[in-house]
């Protein structure tokens, strides 16, 4: 039998001569430029952290960012802050093709990350990877650029959503200061809301008490002058979310609160701001889906 495999190493050369500008895939290149972009998401996170400690319009910039991409956690606002601050409405390359949506020539992607593999750590504990992936904002897709204005509940929609399933009571009192609206009492375990106040005026400071009452664990270690700036932060969150006027917060004092914390502590506190804004807001969504679904069952009059 004749050896034929010379047949073979003449084809491999012939292909190498012939383009010689394909090289194969090198994984230490790779591997090394994909750690180069982690790095990368990393030191931006930490730059974007201590930029928005240092300002208030910027600090109230990364909340309505964070409004707008609620399920996305801390790190990956920032890192949308930092690149596409205006995104609305963002996916990966792969996910837009599936909707039939193409990017449009000569727009860049920017970059969050997303939970990777398990690893264990020196200590034995286990960690999770994340690894760089690129998305896109509708904007810069050929999807319709019709900006279709946000539909809102009615006021009275939008305060029986933040009732529904409220974590304490709430009762309507007249004995609170004339400054106050609305007070969250830990002792008692219920809130008192002013008689009167028009809808914008009861959805705020509800929504800031309520944020009072799911920071509360019931463990006796409440302090509200501890959580009064995570509940006010999250307050606003909800009102940009809802639609409700955010003209009267004010964040200027925002680098006085902050002040003398490392970037990963900040994180911590944005953390609890966020959580607490996205659980009250999972209560409100479900009350407005089951409205809506019991106005599509209900017979035409």
């Amino acid at each position: 039998m004749n050896n034929l495999d010379d047949l073979f190493r003449q084809d491999a050369a012939s292909r190498s001569s012939t383009n010689p500008s394909e090289q194969p895939f090198d994984k230490e290149t790779w591997a090394q430029k994909k750690q180069e972009l982690r790095q990368w998401t990393y030191e931006t996170i930490d730059a974007a952290t201590s930029s928005i400690a240092q300002s208030g319009d910027e600090f109230q910039r990364y909340l309505d960012v964070q409004s707008r991409f609620d399920r996305y956690s801390v790190s990956n606002a920032l890192l949308i802050l930092a690149q596409r601050p205006e995104a609305t409405r963002i996916s990966d390359f792969d996910t837009w093709k599936e909707q039939g949506v193409f990017i449009r020539r000569k727009e860049t992607g920017f970059y969050i990350l997303e939970p990777g593999e398990e690893y264990r750590r020196d200590d034995g504990s286990t960690g999770i990877s994340y690894n760089p992936k690129k998305m896109f904002d509708i904007a810069q897709t050929t999807a319709s650029q019709k900006r279709e204005q946000p539909t809102y509940p009615d006021d009275r929609m939008r305060i029986k959503a933040l009732l529904d399933r409220a974590p304490v009571p709430i009762v309507i009192g007249d004995a609170l200061p004339p400054e106050m609206h609305a007070l969250y009492q830990p002792d008692t375990r219920n809130i008192v809301i002013r008689r009167g106040l028009d809808a914008g005026d009861i959805f705020r400071s509800l929504a800031q008490e309520l944020a009072h009452a799911e920071l509360d664990r019931g463990d006796g270690r409440y302090s509200r002058s501890d959580f009064t700036f995570h509940a006010y932060c999250a307050s606003y969150i909800l009102c940009k979310q809802y639609g409700v006027d955010t003209s009267f917060f004010r964040f200027h004092r925002v680098p006085e609160k902050l002040k003398n914390m490392e970037p990963q502590q900040i994180r911590a506190e944005l953390t609890m701001m966020k959580d607490t804004a996205h659980n009250m807001a999972r209560r409100m969504n479900r009350m407005l889906a089951q409205h809506r679904q019991q106005l599509r069952t209900e017979p035409a009059r």
